[in-house]
């Protein structure tokens, strides 16, 4: 039993480690940056930052909006996000994912991070 028990928080705890979640709403014509922010800012921090990973971004909300990959200020790929919709996108090493929403209501939505087998 006691294995058992152990196994089940073994589990868990790895899970923990390999995803990373956070929601939020963007305002009309705001842009945010999701990746490379410091504690305190208005977005997410890549848990894998220093490492290529996946960034699984989601609008559940009822507005499109758009991610844009960057690398040193060079935009690398901008990438619409229709209402509903999930798209899973490699993050490599350096690069910055942010979301851009211009529409005139606001967009929600849900952005996970993923480790990349090596």
């Amino acid at each position: 039993m006691k294995t058992l028990v152990l196994f089940f928080c073994l589990t868990l705890l790895s899970q923990h480690e390999t995803f990373a979640q956070t929601e939020f709403e963007l305002k009309p014509s705001q842009s945010m940056l999701m990746t490379g922010k410091g504690p305190g800012q208005d977005a997410t921090i890549n848990p894998y930052d220093g490492q290529n990973c996946y960034a699984i971004v989601e609008n559940f909300g009822k507005r499109k909006f758009s991610i844009r990959i960057q690398q040193r200020g060079k935009i690398i790929k901008t990438t619409p996000i229709l209402k509903g919709e999930v798209k899973k996108v490699i993050l490599l090493k350096g690069q910055e994912l942010y979301l851009d929403s211009n529409s005139k209501g606001k967009v929600k939505a849900r952005v996970d991070y993923e480790k990349m087998d090596d």
